[in-house]
C-alpha cells in the first residue's frame, strides 16, 4: 500500500511548525546541519528553513546519512495499530479532493468500518471525518495565504462538496470566516 503523502515544501514546513502530530510517521525532518531527523511533531527547537529536507520514511532518511532525534524518537512505533492508522491518514490527506467515505477509508486498509473508527479515534482522539475535515481545512487555509483564488473555488479545491458546509466546518476550526482569515494574514 502507498503511504506517500503529496505535500508541498511550504505545507510540511508549517506543520513542522505548528508541531503538528497528524502528520507524524508521514514525513521526517531532516536538518542538514545537526544530521538528525524528527516527527513533524517534535517540540525541539525549529531548525533554520534552509537547513530542511523532508523524506517519506525512516529509511529513506536513514539511508541519507541522519540519526533519530533522542526527543521525539521518531523510530519508535507508539501503538500497534500505528502502521495501520498511517495508511489510513496517508489515504485522506491523498484522497481529500474526493469524496471520500468511511467505507472508502477501510476498505483501503482491508478492516470493516466500524472497527476502523473506532482504532482511529483510539489512536488519534478523533474520527476519520474529522481528520479528513481538519486536513481539508488545513489545505483551504494554505490556498487563502498563498493564492488569490476566491472562497468558492478554495471550498472546491479543498475538496467541500458545498459551501455551506465549507463555511461551518472552517468556523468551527478557525474561529473566523474564510474571508476573515485571508484578511488576518
Amino acid at each position: 500500500m502507498d503511504n506517500a503523502i503529496h505535500l508541498s515544501f511550504e505545507e510540511k514546513w508549517e506543520k513542522i511548525i505548528a508541531c503538528d502530530q497528524t502528520y507524524d510517521g508521514l514525513f521526517y525532518t531532516a536538518v542538514k546541519t545537526t544530521k538528525i531527523y524528527c516527527r513533524p511533531s517534535c517540540k525541539s527547537r525549529k531548525p533554520k528553513k534552509m537547513n530542511v529536507d523532508f523524506y517519506e520514511s525512516i529509511q529513506e532518511v536513514e539511508t541519507a546519512g541522519y540519526r533519530a532525534c533522542k526527543r521525539c524518537q521518531p523510530e519508535i512505533e507508539c501503538s500497534p495499530h500505528t502502521q495501520l492508522i498511517q495508511q489510513v491518514t496517508a489515504f485522506i490527506i491523498s484522497a481529500y479532493k474526493q469524496k471520500v467515505t468511511l467505507q472508502d477509508m477501510a476498505e483501503h486498509v482491508g478492516i470493516s468500518p466500524f472497527h476502523l473508527e473506532r482504532l482511529f479515534k483510539q489512536v488519534t482522539a478523533e474520527t476519520p471525518r474529522s481528520y479528513l475535515e481538519k486536513i481539508r481545512i488545513d489545505k483551504a487555509a494554505h490556498l487563502l495565504k498563498h493564492t488569490n483564488y476566491t472562497n468558492l473555488e478554495i471550498c472546491y479545491e479543498a475538496g467541500f462538496q458545498s459551501p455551506s458546509n465549507f463555511y461551518k466546518v472552517f468556523r468551527r476550526l478557525k474561529n473566523c470566516s474564510p474571508t476573515e482569515y485571508r484578511n488576518l494574514s
